[in-house]
């Protein structure tokens, strides 16, 4: 039986976030942005091989407007997540003690990961991942682009298309970049990690930066 993707409800109310997001972006953002690329795919699978298959797997392995749109929607619905009325300050939990053992310490992640956003070209996302070694990155993508079709593990994500931010800050992605952090969700990205690994003992992270096409990746040397 063909499935239909669903807009997800937003985990919080349209004005929940304000003054860092506000009632006006949320409701373009998710009600037209987000509702589009569901509604879209919904007609592009249609008499498809897709058609049965759950976001998630049509995210690996579709091509041109289907993964366009399949990763947008599944990009859009994790980024909601990743933000929270209760959100900001410091990380948390395991997210917090990996995320000292990768990038030494806080400050310097946030640093990092900020600049990676910021010298995104164009629009994309910026993502911290668990890689292959059970290590910490940060990453970006291009358009739609995911990390879940480099077989890694998405924490967290900060969607730097200019629909996400230029109607509270026209422009400036730097000050929707510092408005970001003040509504980061750490317990979800702890809930993402602990998902995928156990608490376990931490080891120093040895990984240096590396390049794969559109789709950036920034380590750490421990």
């Amino acid at each position: 039986m063909p499935m239909v993707h669903a807009l997800p409800d937003l985990p919080y109310d349209l004005d929940a976030l304000e003054p860092h997001i506000s009632r006006e972006t949320l409701a373009c953002h998710h009600g037209e942005h987000h509702s589009a690329y569901v509604k879209k795919l919904n007609g592009l699978i249609q008499n498809t091989g897709f058609r049965e298959q759950p976001l998630k797997d049509i995210v690996k392995h579709a091509t041109g407007d289907i993964f366009n749109n399949a990763a947008q929607a599944w990009n859009h619905e994790f980024y909601w997540n990743c933000l929270s009325p209760q959100g900001g300050g410091e990380p948390v939990a395991a997210i917090a003690e990996a995320i000292q053992r990768d990038f030494r310490s806080f400050e310097q992640f946030r640093e990092e990961f900020t600049q990676a956003a910021m010298r995104l070209f164009g629009s994309g996302w910026s993502w911290l991942v668990l890689n292959e070694e059970d290590k910490l990155n940060i990453m970006t993508t291009t358009n739609a682009d995911t990390p879940l079709r480099e077989g890694l593990t998405p924490l967290l994500a900060c969607d730097v298309w200019e629909h996400a931010y230029h109607l509270d800050y026209r422009n400036r992605r730097q000050d929707y970049l510092e408005a970001f952090w003040s509504v980061v969700n750490w317990n979800f990205a702890s809930r993402q990690l602990l998902a995928i690994r156990p608490p376990e003992p931490l080891v120093a992270s040895n990984q240096r930066s590396s390049m794969h096409g559109a789709i950036r990746t920034y380590g750490r040397a421990g």
